[in-house]
């Protein structure tokens, strides 16, 4: 399963360390790795990363790759609590929809 996610168009995009440090207030401890074909963000912990779109450090676009068993409960709370306070929402097939 994946969710995607982004910041609406009016807004301006994040810095990937404001992503990051998001994510350490919910107490996540991620690890970024950039590879050729895009970045990556690890949470120790657990088996869903997050891919997300950047350019030149900023970034406005994020696939969330849930593993089995990490599609919902308090991990999907805490990643959506990280976005929204960055402002960004979900997107689904309906549209956005707030996180």
């Amino acid at each position: 399963m994946e969710t995607l996610l982004r910041i609406p168009e009016s807004a301006e995009p994040n810095t990937l360390n404001e992503v990051l440090a998001s994510l350490k207030k919910e107490h996540f401890e991620p690890r970024l790795e950039s590879k050729a074909w895009g970045d990556w963000i690890y949470l120790d912990g657990y088996k869903s990363v997050i891919s997300i779109e950047s350019n030149r450090g900023l970034t406005s676009t994020a696939t969330i790759e849930h593993a089995e068993g990490e599609e919902d409960g308090e991990f999907i709370l805490c990643i959506n609590r990280t976005f929204a306070r960055l402002g960004w929402v979900g997107v689904d097939d309906d549209g956005e929809y707030p996180l």
